[in-house]
């Protein structure tokens, strides 16, 4: 099997710009990538493209002792989406799953006072909202993503990331307007692999890409 490997984000980023439609770039998007891996892909569409871009802060909730491995993810407003089934199948009890919860709120609130420093959130209501990551793999944090701007009400919601698992890009397809991918690879296992480099971005270079 040849992968399809992009050398860094940044690369994926400009690949995934060519991806996606001039139909959208006219709707004057608001484009919102999910930090921190999400952020220098939309850096690269908002270049691109000659538009700004920000963050939406979206915290993936992982099982205990396995925080790679998503039961759900929660975002603004009291947003939680949780996978029910497999928290039922390890046995998980709520006590389990709301200390996880009230950890990565924490976390969320934390990355929200950090990347905003006081500059207001966009207003999404009546928009088209470009969803940004580095790549999708249970959807989890893009679904919670997505019912915050529908509660918000945008007007249209596109996903986009340069690699994504090919079931859960189909589920997406019925949540979103649209979605966007460079590749959908058949023997999907993670993200990571689909990159050369994919070092952990860390919060200052969250920021000196949202300022620049």
């Amino acid at each position: 099997m040849t992968n399809y490997i992009f050398h860094d984000r940044s690369d994926a980023g400009r690949e995934l710009a060519q991806v996606l439609p001039e139909s959208i770039r006219k709707q004057n998007p608001l484009i919102l990538a999910l930090p921190r891996g999400g952020v220098p892909i939309a850096a690269e569409i908002a270049l691109a493209w000659g538009l700004p871009f920000d963050v939406l802060i979206v915290r993936k909730i992982g099982i205990p002792g396995h925080d790679e491995v998503a039961m759900g993810a929660i975002a603004g407003g009291g947003i939680k989406v949780l996978d029910h089934g497999l928290i039922s199948r390890l046995n998980l009890n709520e006590a389990q799953v709301e200390a996880v919860v009230r950890r990565e709120t924490a976390e969320l609130q934390r990355r929200e006072k950090l990347y905003r420093e006081g500059k207001p959130k966009q207003d999404v209501n009546g928009r088209t909202v470009i969803l940004v990551d580095d790549g999708i793999a249970t959807g989890a944090t893009m679904i919670a993503a997505i019912s915050l701007l529908r509660e918000q009400g945008a007007r249209r919601i596109v996903v986009a990331a340069p690699v994504a698992a090919p079931d859960t890009a189909m589920l997406l397809r019925a949540k979103a307007d649209e979605v966007y991918t460079v590749i959908e690879p058949k023997y999907f296992k993670a993200v990571g692999p689909w990159y050369n480099d994919f070092s952990e971005i860390d919060d200052e270079q969250v920021k000196c890409l949202l300022s620049a």
